[in-house]
């Protein structure tokens, strides 16, 4: 892949994350949800993940505040977005595989995607029911947030918008079970975006295809 196609592809997953992002922030509540066709098991909800992965902040585990606990998660995105970047670049001048190309492409406009939540969403969007990093709680009118520049928070302390989920199936555990008896669970729970998906997409085919773009002399 060259590198006109693969910056081609991260424009085009960009474009397509964001309009999506930005039609779910303005056109639904909080935890609102539609099911897609009818179809019990694939929902279009919007959450909003004011942290790291499931939902967790970066302040749950270190002494400091919100608002610099974000800013130190962006700007850490930041970097590594630049490390892939040069990753990218260098097997393009390489001639790496072009499967190894294609899963960094990915894995770049993924990260990408989501940091654009993070650094500027936050002064794009007014509160509507938002996690505010400066309260470090939900805030909001509970109706749906508009594209006014009124901001929620500050630069770089946004919140990445979420929208798709899968929930298979469910169940819940028989009561004799120890731990898990009587708690229900679903399958699949979580609730992500098309960045995540291009992530994912990347990091599953350096997994299942390893030899291939990690070729051994």
């Amino acid at each position: 892949m060259s590198l006109k196609k693969s910056i081609g592809l991260i424009a085009l997953i960009l474009v397509i994350d964001q309009i999506v992002k930005i039609y779910i922030k303005t056109n639904f509540s909080l935890g609102e949800y539609i099911n897609v066709f009818g179809l019990h098991w694939f929902e279009i909800r919007f959450v909003e993940n004011p942290g790291m992965a499931w939902g967790s902040k970066l302040s749950d585990f270190l002494p400091i505040s919100e608002p610099f606990a974000k800013i130190f998660l962006t700007s850490f995105r930041l970097i590594a977005i630049g490390f892939i970047g040069l990753w990218l670049y260098k097997s393009i001048q390489n001639n790496a595989p072009k499967l190894l190309i294609l899963a960094i492409t990915l894995i770049f406009a993924g990260a990408f995607g989501n940091n654009i939540d993070s650094l500027i969403y936050g002064f794009l969007f007014d509160s509507g029911t938002t996690f505010s990093t400066q309260y470090n709680d939900w805030i909001g009118y509970g109706g749906v947030s508009q594209l006014n520049y009124e901001g929620y928070s500050g630069f770089m302390q946004g919140c990445v918008v979420d929208m798709l989920r899968f929930p298979f199936t469910s169940w819940t555990w028989p009561t004799w079970m120890p731990v898990l008896g009587g708690k229900h669970f679903t399958f699949f729970d979580p609730v992500f975006n098309i960045a995540d998906m291009a992530i994912s997409t990347g990091v599953g085919i350096l997994l299942v295809f390893n030899k291939k773009v990690f070729p051994q002399d």
